[in-house]
């Protein structure tokens, strides 16, 4: 298996953690994607990838009538334990489990990078309604915040990338140019170790070895424990929510 794929099937053997400690998506992000259908109420909603719903748990609250679609059992069954009022089924971004022109939004949550999009944007296309909205979204640390810079650097393992930034999304016929706007957000946290375990849910740090794993969080409660920023609870760490939408075209 290669590195992005062991990457992107890390997350399974440590769904609880994920589900304990990822942040959620700001609803003015969430209220903004859906602007392009005129209404946002009751709306037939598809949480693509959805994980263990962090995203879905926010469509939800908003009141729309919500599918979450997500490949990996572990991360699917903690979906089913923690969001009520939702159908769950195990399916692939490539080959989603729902009827052509059902869907009035199909959201991605922090999981657009994982796709083969040159498969997954048709099929996007399939079950969206003309008119629908597809939504990408990516919660990333605000390095503009010293701390948290800091905090990337001392965090790095030998797994790097793009962890975090948005990826270019492919031009499509079937979809409008897409629009993009940058939401700010928090992640409350209750001790340095409660920040570290949310690092920790990262791919990058879930699939290196124990050794170097146990070097890194070394480094990084030091860093955590030395800062008067988040030396003591709780902490709100700087989260950016980078949204592109795009339209189903009219057939």
């Amino acid at each position: 298996m290669d590195l992005h794929a062991r990457r992107a099937d890390s997350f399974g053997a440590q769904a609880e953690a994920y589900a304990e400690h990822r942040p959620d998506y700001p609803v003015a992000a969430i209220r903004w994607a859906l602007e392009p259908l005129g209404t946002t109420e009751h709306l037939d909603v598809l949480d693509l990838a959805a994980g263990t719903g962090k995203l879905t748990a926010g469509l939800c609250a908003e009141g729309h009538r919500v599918t979450a679609v997500e490949p990996n059992e572990q991360m699917l069954s903690e979906l089913v334990r923690r969001v009520h009022d939702v159908r769950a089924l195990p399916g692939h971004a490539e080959h989603i489990p729902v009827p052509d022109n059902t869907i009035d939004a199909v959201f991605v949550g922090t999981a657009l990078h994982w796709f083969d999009q040159e498969k997954a944007l048709p099929e996007i296309a399939r079950v969206l309604r003309p008119g629908g909205v597809l939504a990408a979204m990516w919660l990333e640390p605000d390095t503009d915040v010293d701390w948290v810079r800091e905090l990337e650097q001392v965090s790095a393992s030998t797994v790097e990338s793009r962890r975090y930034e948005p990826v270019d999304i492919m031009r499509h016929p079937l979809f409008s140019p897409e629009e993009h706007a940058t939401f700010p957000h928090t992640h409350r946290r209750d001790s340095p170790e409660a920040v570290a375990a949310w690092v920790n849910t990262h791919s990058r740090l879930l699939v290196i070895d124990d050794e170097e794993h146990a070097a890194v969080n070394e480094k990084m409660l030091e860093f955590l424990r030395s800062r008067q920023e988040t030396s003591n609870g709780p902490v709100d760490v700087p989260l950016r929510a980078e949204v592109f939408r795009m339209v189903r075209a009219s057939e």
